[in-house]
């Protein structure tokens, strides 16, 4: 194995993540176009309703309230996000291992303080799995109240947007196992590897950070 794939060059930044970053910045681009067409439909759509009609980005965004505490608010959705924010602090945990070469627990498993990489990678895969399934549920959930693709702009926007999401949810899934499974295979935790653990943070706090914003344009402006 080239010397490089083991230890690195020092001074020189690794192609793949300078190549991730610059591709992080076209996907921003993408959603950014995402966020604009939302915003526009929205103006569009709320102009057309009559003077103290109901519109339709309120009647849309009424199906995600639930009261809890005397409060109204999309509580489930509130819940399920926060369990994706806390999915990037457990990853970034997983960094500070792998920097550190810290593949595996070097304690029990009981004892997070011992845990290595793989442990905290494991725990934020079983967090993003966990959100997608809320989204999931959340879906079937609209769609048992009408609130399909078809049934008008707002749904539409509503499921483009975060469906786009969820499949990045998904592709960093997929990334975390590809990763996780290369620390099995290989017999030595090399500098190649600990770039890709790194390149998959990320990823993964990128897609966190979109969905925050997501949450509020969506969740909480009505």
């Amino acid at each position: 194995m080239a010397p490089a794939r083991l230890i690195g060059v020092k001074g020189r930044p690794d192609a793949l993540a300078v190549g991730t970053v610059i591709w992080l910045a076209s996907e921003l681009m993408f959603f950014a176009a995402l966020f604009a067409a939302y915003f526009n439909l929205r103006n569009a759509t709320t102009a057309m309703a009559a003077p103290g009609e109901e519109t339709m980005w309120q009647w849309g965004s009424s199906h995600f309230m639930q009261e809890l505490f005397g409060i109204n608010l999309p509580w489930f959705s509130l819940i399920n996000t926060t369990i994706l924010v806390l999915s990037s602090v457990t990853c970034q945990i997983g960094v500070y291992r792998a920097e550190r070469g810290f593949v595996s627990r070097t304690g029990s498993i009981l004892n997070p303080a011992k845990w290595g990489m793989r442990e905290w990678y494991i725990l934020t895969f079983v967090m993003g799995a966990v959100f997608l399934g809320g989204q999931a549920y959340e879906y079937a959930l609209l769609v048992s109240e009408g609130f399909t693709l078809q049934t008008n702009a707002y749904t539409s926007a509503f499921f483009l947007a975060t469906g786009f999401h969820g499949l990045h949810v998904l592709g960093g899934l997929l990334l975390f196992i590809f990763m996780l499974g290369r620390t099995y295979v290989a017999r030595t935790f090399t500098h190649e590897q600990r770039v890709s653990a790194i390149v998959a943070s990320y990823y993964w706090h990128f897609v966190d950070i979109v969905w925050i914003i997501l949450f509020f344009v969506i969740y909480i402006v009505r």
